[in-house]
This record gives C-alpha cells, structure tokens and sequence, in this order.
C-alpha cells in the first residue's frame, strides 16, 4: 500500500521525468533505451529486473564481476567502477547513476510485486551463489529501489557491513521504518551525487576521519574487531571454518 500510495503521488514528477531520461539515452548512445537483467529477490526466487541503460552496448561484464568478487573477498568499501572512469558508461551515465534515475524503470518490478520502494537491493546470480548461509536472511525482505543500507553510507561499507544491514532490515522492517529511509533516500543521494563529481573531496575527508578516529582512540579496538571478522567469513567461504560450531574443523 505503501508503495502504490508513494508512487501515484509522485506520478506528475515521475512521468516528465522519465521522459527526458529516455530521450537523452536515445540521443546519446544507440540501442535501446532500457536494459533488462536477471537478478535474484525474495527468498532467492529469479526475476527480470528494468533499468534505464547507462552503458554501451555489448559492454563486457566480466570486468564487474572480477571487481564485485574482490569487494565480497575483501575489508574495502565497496567503491563502484564508476569512480575510476569506467570507459563502458554512456555520456550522462555516470549522472543518472549516482542520481538513481537509472533506476526508475524498476517501478514496473514493483506493479508486479517483484520489488518493494525500500529494501535489499537485488543482487545478481553469481553473487548470490557466493553468499554463506547466513547472509542469505537478507532475502526475506522484497529487494527495493532504496533501503538501509543506501541511506547509511552505501559506497563507503564494506560487503560485510552491507549484508549486516540488510539483515537488520529484514528483521525489523515496519511501516514507520521504511517511512524514515524514504525520508532519508533524497539527502542520501545528493551526497552520492557530491561525491561521484568532486571524489578527491571524498577522500581527504576519509582520509581526515581515520586520523582523527586514530588519534582519538590510541587502541583501534574496532578496527580490529571488524577485521577479524572479516578473516572469518573468508576462512568460512574457503571452507577452513566450520560455520556451526564456530571454530577450525580438526
């Protein structure tokens, strides 16, 4: 209900909007101006997901997989491949992106019940099937076009810390909960649209934050906390730890 209600209001914005969006795409970069993909939802059921197209055609994936597979095996944030000037973007892609525009079309994902506004973002096959058992309760909420996780940093958490937030979500999803990311989704995205134009700005202030946190706290405790923990997850997905017991198989 929430859904309907939100986008029937938004309707008179929604509509010109999406307009100009597929007119841009069309005068920029031939082919066709939306782009379906499969990705994995509710309870890992398989479904067409729409978006507006922001990469050239016949753009070769396997460069995003080799660059999602080193973010889910290691401690970094998880930075797109937009931020190093990814040569597979059309001209404007990169705005409609950081923006979410590109995202619109998943309005028709959630007519069809295939998706909800707020929730897990919908994660692709092969990803999925690198998931531990564990981090797979992120499915028990609709995928969304914004969620927790979106609104609390996005780009500058690490796998880890998104597949915990997912799971709060799942957990404590509400009315009023998704109200309050609803609210928080605009602002969210204005500072992703800040920090695609202007990235070194995005990195000194990082790069500020960890001196002061250091200073601050002589003794990282959790740095260290979540970089252990981090070494566990890769131990468990090569299979030197036994996940229910919690410790070294013998």
């Amino acid at each position: 209900m929430l859904d309907i209600v939100v986008i029937l209001l938004a309707l008179p914005l929604l509509v010109p909007l999406v307009i100009v969006v597929a007119a841009l795409i069309r005068v920029v970069s031939a082919g066709p101006v939306l782009f379906k993909q499969e990705r994995v939802g509710y309870l890992g059921r398989h479904f067409m997901c729409f978006k507006f197209r922001t990469m050239f055609v016949g753009a070769d994936a396997v460069v995003h997989q080799g660059h999602l597979r080193q973010l889910m095996d290691s401690n970094t944030p998880m930075t797109k491949m937009d931020s190093e000037g990814d040569p597979r973007i059309i001209p404007f892609g990169l705005l409609l992106r950081s923006s979410g525009l590109d995202e619109l079309p998943q309005l028709i994902n959630v007519f069809r019940g295939e998706m909800s506004l707020v929730g897990p973002r919908p994660c692709l096959p092969y990803e999925y099937e690198k998931y531990l058992p564990g981090q797979k309760e992120r499915f028990a909420s609709l995928p969304g076009l914004t969620g927790l996780w979106q609104v609390s940093g996005k780009n500058r958490t690490t796998f880890v810390e998104m597949i915990h937030l997912d799971i709060r979500y799942a957990r404590e999803k509400s009315l009023w909960f998704d109200i309050s990311i609803l609210l928080r989704t605009v602002p969210a995205l204005i500072i992703q649209i800040w920090e695609t134009r202007f990235p070194s700005r995005r990195l000194s202030r990082s790069i500020r934050s960890e001196t002061v946190l250091h200073r601050s706290h002589p003794a990282p405790t959790y740095s260290v906390r979540k970089s252990a923990f981090a070494e566990i997850v890769r131990a468990e997905r090569q299979g030197h730890l036994d996940p229910e017991r919690n410790k070294p198989k013998l």
